[in-house]
């Protein structure tokens, strides 16, 4: 068990803790939520001794190992991905060190001495520690020819996965990650997601992955006010329910009877649909437990983004022919043939994220192709997010209303009461509207962008990894958004249930050519027979 006592963190005049006191207990696992600059990370690195509290102590169980997932990805680049995964048990690490320094030194003095250690070696099964630690990189897709390959060597993805295998391995007792999905691509999420929701000691976690958290969560661990709050259930159970509480809050007339009727009749509804989830595992049925007393309506903001279109695409949307694009001697896509049907939401998938951002600078006339030509319908008007949004935010002049007055077509929607507006949807209101447009973090840039985005009531939306920096509120409200828009998307996300819920059209982009099936994105990554197609594409 972890427990937190009193914490208090201040930074000059803000206070970010107020007297926290809570309990992480063994078996179940915490996904910790706030709104951006709640404090999430830095509740992690204080209760994993990395920063210190203002006052207040945090205290873990007599005998019990804490593993925290590294976010200092040079911080082992001398030695190699086997050993560095072996260096996440710091205690067998140490033992494992000193007997081969002994043995390298070896007098009949150091004889007793590496018995000794030996004991406490195979105590802690150390002989079976290399092949554990291969296991794991392997099931983290990292083969065995990188074992004895220095980290400093590695890509940034593949370093990723090997600081994951090392917070994993020996079944530490209490196990922080912030943001473990990062750069992980679907298949490896999955993994993760099984791996943990089968574990049976503590996790603490932060995540902007709505599917993560629902697949491994057991409570969710709301930062809010200064304090942190436990609710039994996942992400989901968390959203919904804090929207319903809300919703009760609001209808002052109806009796505490017939609200707490319908709360009892939500959690047997989310408790039965939970039952037939096929990640459904006994840690899920925590949600039997639920209270009705713990479900409290959330006070978070959440954008109102509302994609309108000024008119009605006709049949003819986009047609790609034999497109191809290599860089730098890589073939990132080619053979790319696509005709895309009014209403269709297509997620746009590449073992390589280059090949899906160059596909759409092509597409939206940033790029040119090696190969092919593409030809947008007549009736068509689109409207783009990058990836890469930095070159609409190098004015340091600009305030945010001048920022999105250069994307205005009419008078009426230059005038400032208009702007605001839209901003104010994005939750830039009062004297946070006159921010200088230079110095937004990623996820104000990015709710920037949308806000152009709707200025424009294009008929096509073209998103590349729209949801790279904002928090769960932004994301929540953007997912809605494209499921009850009225017209084409294509888009592209690491976000497995933004994918699940938005797409009706898959189309993965190859250096061998295209695979486009009319499906969920969960009935795309089931299918054996586009299993066998992705792995030949690749080979």
């Amino acid at each position: 068990m972890l427990t937190v006592s009193n914490l208090s963190v201040q930074f000059g005049k803000r206070v970010l803790f107020d007297e926290v006191n809570t309990k992480f207990v063994q078996g179940n696992c915490y996904g910790v939520i706030g709104a951006n600059g709640a404090g999430k990370s830095t509740f992690l690195k204080i209760i994993s001794g990395k920063m210190e509290a203002t006052s207040g102590h945090v205290t873990l169980d007599p005998g019990k190992r804490m593993s925290v997932l590294t976010q200092d990805h040079y911080a082992f680049d001398e030695y190699t991905v086997l050993e560095t995964v072996l260096m996440g048990n710091k205690e067998l690490h140490k033992i494992k060190t000193e007997i081969d320094a002994l043995y390298a030194d070896y007098t009949d003095e150091n004889a007793e001495k590496i018995g000794e250690l030996q004991v406490r070696f195979e105590e802690m099964d150390g002989w079976n520690a290399d092949a554990a630690a291969a296991t794991m990189l392997s099931n983290l897709g990292i083969k065995d020819d990188l074992h004895y390959t220095l980290l400093a060597d590695l890509d940034g993805k593949t370093k990723v996965r090997v600081l994951l295998a090392q917070c994993l391995f020996g079944n530490p007792d209490v196990l922080i990650m912030d943001e473990p999905t990062n750069d992980l691509d679907f298949e490896t999420i999955a993994w993760l997601e099984n791996f943990l929701a089968n574990y049976e000691n503590t996790v603490i976690v932060v995540s902007h992955d709505r599917h993560f958290l629902d697949a491994v969560c057991t409570h969710i661990s709301d930062i809010d006010f200064g304090k942190i709050n436990h609710y039994s259930g996942n992400y989901t159970f968390w959203y919904e329910s804090s929207q319903l509480a809300a919703k009760q809050r609001q209808q002052a007339n109806k009796k505490a009877e017939d609200k707490k009727k319908e709360l009892e009749e939500f959690i047997r509804r989310f408790s039965a649909n939970m039952a037939k989830s096929k990640q459904a595992t006994s840690r899920k049925k925590m949600i039997e437990k639920l209270n009705v007393d713990e479900i409290q309506p959330s006070s978070r903001r959440y954008p109102a983004i509302i994609f309108d279109r000024d008119r009605e695409a006709g049949d003819q949307i986009l047609n790609i022919e034999n497109l191809s694009k290599s860089f730098e001697g890589e073939t990132l896509f080619k053979d790319v043939d696509i005709n895309l049907a009014k209403g269709d939401k297509v997620l746009v998938v590449s073992k390589n994220s280059k090949a899906v951002t160059s596909f759409y600078q092509i597409i939206m006339g940033n790029e040119s192709a090696d190969t092919g030509e593409y030809k947008w319908g007549i009736t068509t008007n689109q409207s783009y997010l990058p990836s890469d949004n930095s070159s609409f935010f190098v004015d340091e002049k600009l305030n945010l209303v001048d920022w999105l007055r250069q994307y205005a077509k009419t008078e009426e929607e230059r005038e400032e009461v208009h702007l605001r507006g839209f901003l104010g949807k994005m939750i830039f209101s009062g004297e946070e509207a006159l921010k200088k447009c230079n110095v937004l973090s990623g996820g104000e840039k990015v709710r920037c962008m949308l806000s152009r985005m709707m200025m424009t009531r294009a008929n096509v939306l073209v998103l590349d990894e729209p949801t790279n920096h904002l928090d769960l509120e932004s994301i929540q409200a953007l997912n809605n958004s494209l499921k009850n828009f009225k017209g084409t998307v294509l888009f592209s996300t690491h976000d497995h249930e933004f994918a699940q819920t938005v797409a009706n059209r898959i189309i993965e982009i190859t250096p061998k050519g295209v695979i486009d099936k009319y499906a969920t994105f969960d009935e795309y990554l089931d299918d054996p027979k586009i299993k066998e197609l992705r792995a030949k594409m690749y080979e």
